[in-house]
């Protein structure tokens, strides 16, 4: 999971001050939006291909992966909205250093920059299978189509 971090070090996060960790955090919401579009790419690209699809199996194969993508999608925009009202924290953070509980803080921003790491690698296997399960497809329903019209 850590290869899907973005800060600096091991002891960033405890260390950095607000405006580095406000920075950190609107890279994390950028990469968010980022993933946003590529699902709606994603999802495009199975709705493209649907029409395709003559076999039973191979329309189980894309409801499986278009639930699967519904469910990142849902998990990226419940993060999203986590990491706004991290980023609202952050602003008041930097304008009254004391209004939170400084250490509570950074647990939880190390717990957000977990749930996203999280998110990368769910989102990473999801887009590999939509890649993998559009090609099988194709290719399998291309030479029944060939077939077909012999």
């Amino acid at each position: 999971m850590t290869e899907f971090r973005n800060r600096p070090n091991d002891n960033y996060i405890h260390e950095a001050d607000w405006q580095k960790l406000y920075i950190l955090t609107e890279h994390w919401k950028s990469d968010l939006l980022f993933y946003k579009d590529d699902l709606k790419f994603l999802d495009h690209l199975i709705d493209k291909y649907f029409i395709w699809i003559s076999k039973k199996e191979n329309i189980d194969l894309v409801r499986d992966i278009e639930l699967n993508l519904l469910q990142i999608y849902k998990q990226g925009n419940s993060l999203l909205k986590r990491v706004n009202k991290h980023l609202h924290h952050l602003a008041e953070l930097i304008n009254d250093p004391f209004k939170y509980d400084s250490h509570q803080f950074r647990t939880e921003h190390e717990k957000l920059e977990d749930s996203i790491a999280d998110f990368i690698k769910s989102f990473r296997k999801n887009r590999k299978d939509v890649f993998a399960i559009t090609e099988y497809i194709i290719d399998n329903e291309e030479f029944v189509q060939q077939l077909n019209s012999k």
